[in-house]
């Protein structure tokens, strides 16, 4: 479940109450008008608590591209190079064990972060520019 259908949930039932508890239709309008104030006023301040945390990932990636360490601009190729043998290794049998559960939805998490790491990288570059 979404967090726009988390806030539709609660305010909902309030929708629900103002219908139930207010007496005329003028009250009741202005209740609502208040009532969805109040929901957009919330979605903005998620949006933009979102904004900020997308662009503090992208700035912390930014930092890891430009680091001065060999390792610590190429630590996700290689984490990736390492998943990617594990999951031929095990897709022809050739490890003595089977990758578990757990391990292809770890590493199903790190390629997506890899993906959306490296396209933030992308993304910052052609912003400077």
């Amino acid at each position: 479940m979404g967090i726009f259908e988390i806030i539709g949930s609660v305010v909902k039932p309030i929708g629900d109450l103002i219908d139930d508890v207010t007496t005329t239709d003028e009250e009741r309008n202005d209740a609502k008008i208040r009532l969805s104030e109040i929901e957009n006023n919330l979605i903005v301040q998620l949006v933009n608590y979102e904004k900020g945390i997308v662009e503090s990932k992208a700035k912390i990636i930014e930092a890891e591209a430009k680091g001065e360490s060999w390792l610590q601009r190429n630590w996700r190729p290689i984490t990736m190079l390492t998943f990617l043998v594990l999951v031929v290794c095990d897709s022809f049998g050739l490890l003595t064990f089977r990758l578990s559960e757990e391990a292809w939805t770890l590493l199903q998490i790190g390629i997506g972060g890899y993906v959306v790491g490296r396209s933030g990288e992308k993304i910052v570059k052609k912003i400077q520019n």
